[in-house]
């Protein structure tokens, strides 16, 4: 199968690249050195939005197309500072794209558990595009929100949650349990499941039917909302079918301070998302591109172990049909 690996930079001449555009060179090398890809048709092709360019004014920013309709984009602002690393992905209509949500070693069979989302990676049976953390999780290794994995409810919970089956539209919305089913966009039997859902949960909800939720827990939880921190979060845009998985690098000033929850909300918005969920943060963010890890984890000791990741992954047997 070929993959597109052609790059584009839209650095602006003249001006340094900063921390991780040096950042994995070895990951975005071996990206660019495998064979060409097919023939892109013309509607999968990906822009960046002017006005998120406007709103973060890089300093430097790199381009990888992983996919035909699926880039990898990395900004650094001086803003910040931030290191913003993007998965743009057209999915709208796609049988070739689809969900996976990887589960940590020892899970599988309802137990406890936790794993880097770089191994969850590797374990899948599909070709994982890009992998990224997904949902809180308790000491014990448990998911705090809804899981749904191969349509099989492994997690019930009313919690903001991101849902996609096949066939369906990526949906984000608050999961709820109500007459022996999950109900997201659809519902899915607790007991049976409906064998293709694929859900993760998140919290909280940052944009909702293009419109912010709220204080974004400023309020209650400014600790956690106001402050900045290393973020991962996904969001949908429905008028171009493209899904946008976003991590932000911090607490590592003066490479990346991290977000708050509102400035990762301004970021959505200036993708013009219509729906977004902010993921577990902190130490637990990390993003992996064809099984390697692209961004700069803020743990000394590097990527941590979490229990479950969101994985974009392309099937093209899908679309042969029955």
């Amino acid at each position: 199968m070929g993959r597109s690996n052609r790059r584009r930079s839209i650095e602006r001449p003249g001006r340094r690249v900063h921390g991780r555009a040096a950042l994995s060179v070895t990951v975005l090398t071996g990206l660019l050195a495998a064979c060409d890809p097919p023939d892109r048709p013309a509607t999968l092709a990906l822009d960046t939005p002017e006005a998120l360019l406007t709103w973060l004014q890089p300093d430097s920013a790199r381009t990888v197309d992983l996919h035909p309709g699926v880039a990898y984009r990395y900004f650094w602002s001086p803003r910040g500072p931030w290191a913003v690393h993007i998965v743009q992905a057209s999915v709208a209509g796609r049988c070739d794209l689809g969900f996976e949500v990887l589960q940590a070693e020892g899970r599988e069979e309802g137990g406890g558990g936790r794993e880097t989302v770089s191994a969850m990676a590797a374990d899948s049976e599909h070709t994982v595009l890009a992998a990224i953390n997904a949902d809180f999780f308790t000491p014990e290794g448990h998911t705090v929100g809804a899981e749904v994995v191969d349509g099989r409810v492994t997690a019930a919970a009313d919690r903001p949650t991101f849902a996609w089956k096949p066939g369906a539209e990526p949906w984000l919305g608050m999961a709820r349990q109500a007459e022996g089913s999950l109900r997201l966009g659809w519902a899915v039997p607790l007991q049976t499941g409906d064998g293709a859902t694929e859900a993760v949960g998140g919290f909280p909800d940052l944009i909702d039917g293009g419109q912010r939720v709220g204080d974004l827990e400023v309020g209650a939880r400014p600790s956690f909302a106001a402050a900045r921190h290393p973020r991962s979060a996904v969001g949908y845009d429905a008028s171009t079918g493209q899904i946008w998985l976003v991590l932000v690098d911090g607490r590592q000033s003066p490479y990346s301070s991290g977000m708050t929850l509102p400035e990762l909300t301004e970021l959505f918005e200036a993708l013009g998302t219509d729906e977004a969920l902010n993921l577990d943060g902190g130490g637990s963010s990390a993003l992996v591109l064809h099984g390697a890890p692209i961004n700069r984890p803020s743990d000394a000791t590097g990527e941590r172990a979490v229990v479950n990741a969101l994985a974009l992954i392309t099937s093209p047997e899908r679309c042969s049909g029955p």
